[in-house]
């Protein structure tokens, strides 16, 4: 597995090593692990839209009416 070097802000590094010791991780590198790809996981499913595409029936209503939808 490759290694990778960060240097993160104390205050998440606190977080991390409260959670290693409530025993939610066995280590540092498995709660850094673990936290990346769930980071990463929801950021593929709620990451940046493309604002370059036109509005879709969920942004506006099915006919544009923002508080209404029309059939």
């Amino acid at each position: 597995m490759p290694k990778v070097e960060i240097t993160i802000p104390e205050h998440l590094e606190m977080q991390i090593a409260q959670m290693v010791e409530q025993g939610e991780f066995v280590n540092r590198e498995e709660a850094i692990e673990e936290l990346i790809s769930t980071g990463m996981k929801a950021y593929k499913t709620s990451g940046p839209q493309d604002e370059d595409t036109e509005p879709g029936f969920e942004d506006d209503g099915m006919m544009g009416h923002e508080d209404e939808y029309v059939f």
